[in-house]
């Protein structure tokens, strides 16, 4: 549902037609989508990096599949769309301590395969406006709202024009209300690389959670 609303399959890397969206044309709304297109509908427990030149990606799949060993699925009782800003995102209708745990542990244990962010980087997250706390997490995780600054969210557009806004929350509303106020499970780590810069994202792997793992063949 999320892939559609987004026009872009992550996993099998092909398009889709997005949903018609009431006073909002078919060019403006996929406009408004295109960043969101190019990540793929996810759900970010810790933010891309680029891994470090002497660290390979099988290293850091097999870390990453030893930490989802540890760790229990875990449920969101219920999703609700929110604006976050400027643009919208569907998010935990209330506080998931096990879900936040989950992002602050993976955060610290994976670390170790960041490479750290040039100069430029770190200029351009400071213009954002951070406060002392999130420039220290942007200086020592590579980005600034990770640990107790983490907010889960799955995106669902880019920074909507003050006039689209109000017509593209109500198409989300339609279109999401068989999910919304529903159980979401989380049981799984989704791998998404970037295969070159600015490309779209691709979905390489699912890497189950602890008892999900145990309970597949």
């Amino acid at each position: 549902m999320g892939a559609r609303w987004l026009g872009r399959d992550a996993l099998g890397g092909h398009g889709l037609q997005q949903p018609l969206v009431a006073d909002v044309d078919g060019e403006t709304f996929a406009a408004a989508t295109a960043g969101a297109r190019r990540y793929g509908f996810h759900g970010t427990l810790k933010a891309p990096i680029a891994l470090k030149p002497e660290c390979d990606e099988a290293a850091f799949v097999a870390a990453a599949t030893a930490f989802a060993l540890t760790r229990a699925p875990v449920t969101i009782p219920a999703i609700t769309l929110d604006r976050l800003g400027a643009f919208l995102a569907l998010v935990p209708a209330a506080s998931v301590p096990a879900l936040d745990s989950l992002a602050a542990d993976l955060v610290v244990a994976m670390d170790r395969f960041r490479t750290p962010p040039s100069e430029t980087e770190i200029t351009r997250r400071r213009r954002a406006g951070l406060t002392p706390r999130q420039d220290a997490l942007l200086v020592a995780y590579g980005y600034p709202y990770v640990l107790e600054e983490f907010r889960f969210h799955m995106t669902l557009t880019d920074a909507l024009d003050a006039e689209i806004a109000d017509p593209v929350q109500r198409g989300a509303e339609r279109f999401f209300a068989p999910v919304l106020g529903r159980a979401v499970l989380v049981d799984a780590l989704a791998h998404f690389v970037e295969p070159e810069p600015g490309a779209n994202f691709v979905l390489r792997r699912f890497i189950p959670l602890g008892t999900a793992a145990a309970a597949r063949p």
